[in-house]
């Protein structure tokens, strides 16, 4: 009797540590550094964002094309980044995580360049056929990066820096839609999008800068290389030296080898990686890949990019017709986002992800069915209804506030910390691809969606799949938060469903993720 009391308490216990936050967290300088350089590749993806939602309507009108077609221009750039993201994790197992970041900055500056001499609507497509491959490397290889040269102990903070990025990029093309829109119409959006060929300049130079990733390092057997990193990125010797060991652990290298270059087993060069994920993935893996698909599903089926790509268009319909205001109106868009985005970066590690996460998604829904309300009203009114007006403002600004204290950061913090080692940058890249397949069809669907439902209609089903978000969030998702990447198989592959039916073990109806098992 007293065995399985005490069974009971450590099963508790472990469930309790997964699904519960941990202690205040240390800085470390120079991983705050890194992290900050490596971030910046997100800022391409943001500004591209950002700056087509006002170039969209100049683009229109002066190259005579369709709603349509607006909608693929807009979207496609998720399809083509789908090219760079399958890419880059080949790519950077290959010639390192940071090289491959230089790379990502190379494409995109080639690609803002080519959008910026656009003559035609063809000749534009092709230069976001480059760009796009370009984000498609920097979304996959920033958190990748990140999570794997932060300390557990500040990992939530860092790892959350590409979101900021990636929200610093959008305010920078809103601003940019405003400042050049006072220019003649064939030379405005002209450069609004060539002048993208800045960030990415400031992106190559600053590599020069950075460490390659320490787990890289030791995965192509550089272990003094290795140690030398983490001792900078570390928040002492001691925990360097225990970083080292659990990746030396992960990768197959034995403990007692110390040389300054080892051989690494073969199976640990990347070899049947695929098949570890899909075709025979033990439970634990079968876990982490659900939780790693299913967060940027939600991210991004839950209508962000339909709000940040289509903000001047939503607020058309809300009552806004003078494009300057419309412009205006966005650019508010990106000081919520980018200032909530950073309350959130301070917080992931104090509070937690999984607090974040749920309080985010929940938020979420509030805000999507009172804009879809507001919007429905406004659409079945005949008079000018201010407080409708209003109130669908006030929404997009709660929407996008509340996507950015949670589940926007968390979804790249998460899915970059929960994969082994051996998986991770294929595991990070097969979850930028659905992320980027689901934004596609999210941005180019939205217009049509709006005039087939209305665009109240489309908020609420937004609305109804941020709740099923909720859900899954709330019963797969275990806490990461204090846990080094070595550790975080032990939080995932023991699911249970309490089914009714009398059980010492039940935990009130929830699905139990904490208890650790070996695999």
């Amino acid at each position: 009797m007293t065995e399985k009391k005490a069974m009971e308490a450590k099963t508790n216990a472990n469930f309790l540590e997964d699904f519960n936050p941990q202690k205040k967290p240390k800085r470390n300088k120079y991983a705050f550094a890194c992290a900050l350089l490596a971030s910046m590749t997100s800022i391409l993806l943001g500004y591209d964002i950002g700056v087509m939602s006002g170039a969209a309507l100049y683009i229109k009108t002066d190259l005579k094309i369709t709603d349509v077609q607006i909608e693929i221009l807009l979207g496609i750039i998720n399809v083509y980044s789908l090219i760079g993201s399958s890419l880059a994790g080949i790519t950077s197992d290959w010639i390192g995580r940071r090289y491959t970041i230089v790379l990502a900055g190379v494409i995109f500056f080639a690609g803002a360049i080519l959008m910026g001499f656009s003559p035609n609507y063809s000749f534009l497509m092709f230069g976001r056929f480059v760009a796009g491959i370009g984000i498609g490397y920097a979304l996959m290889i920033a958190p990748v990066y990140t999570a794997e040269v932060s300390p557990a102990s500040s990992r939530g903070f860092l790892t959350s820096f590409p979101e900021v990025f990636i929200n610093g990029g959008i305010l920078l093309g809103y601003i940019s839609n405003y400042a050049f829109s006072k220019l003649s119409l064939k030379l405005g959006w002209r450069l609004m999008l060539g002048i993208g060929v800045v960030p990415s300049i400031f992106l190559t130079l600053g590599v020069l800068a950075m460490p390659e990733s320490p787990r890289w390092l030791v995965m192509r057997g550089r272990l003094s290389d290795a140690i030398k990193v983490l001792n900078k990125t570390s928040n002492s010797k001691e925990e360097a030296q225990l970083r080292l060991a659990e990746i030396k652990e992960a990768v197959g290298i034995p403990e007692s080898c110390n040389d300054d270059v080892v051989q690494v087993p073969k199976q640990n060069r990347g070899d049947g990686v695929w098949k570890d994920l899909f075709l025979h993935p033990t439970p634990v893996i079968r876990h982490i890949v659900i939780s790693a698909l299913g967060i940027h599903f939600f991210q991004q089926a839950s209508g962000i990019d339909a709000v940040v790509l289509y903000s001047p268009r939503i607020f058309e319909k809300a009552g806004i017709v003078n494009d300057n205001y419309k412009l205006l109106a966005t650019v508010a868009v990106g000081f919520i986002k980018t200032g909530f985005i950073l309350v959130a970066t301070f917080m992931v590690d104090r509070v937690g992800r999984r607090p974040l996460l749920l309080s985010s998604a929940g938020g979420m829904v509030l805000s999507l069915l009172i804009l879809a309300t507001s919007l429905t009203i406004i659409d079945h009114s005949d008079q000018k209804l201010m407080w409708a007006i209003g109130l669908s403002i006030a929404t997009v600004l709660s929407y996008v506030a509340a996507f950015s204290i949670g589940l926007g950061p968390i979804t790249w913090v998460y899915s970059s910390e929960i994969f082994p080692l051996r998986l991770r940058a294929q595991g990070c890249a097969m979850g930028v691809v659905l992320n980027r397949v689901t934004s596609g069809l999210i941005s180019m669907t939205f217009l049509s969606l709006s005039k087939g439902i209305t665009i109240g209609g489309a908020f609420f089903l937004f609305g109804g799949i941020a709740s099923a978000g909720w859900l899954f969030f709330y019963f797969m998702l275990p806490e990461t938060q204090g846990k080094t990447l070595e550790e975080m198989e032990g939080s995932f592959g023991n699911s249970k469903v309490n089914s009714g039916t009398t059980n010492s073990n039940s935990n009130n109806g929830h699905v139990q993720l904490g208890t650790n098992v070996q695999t």
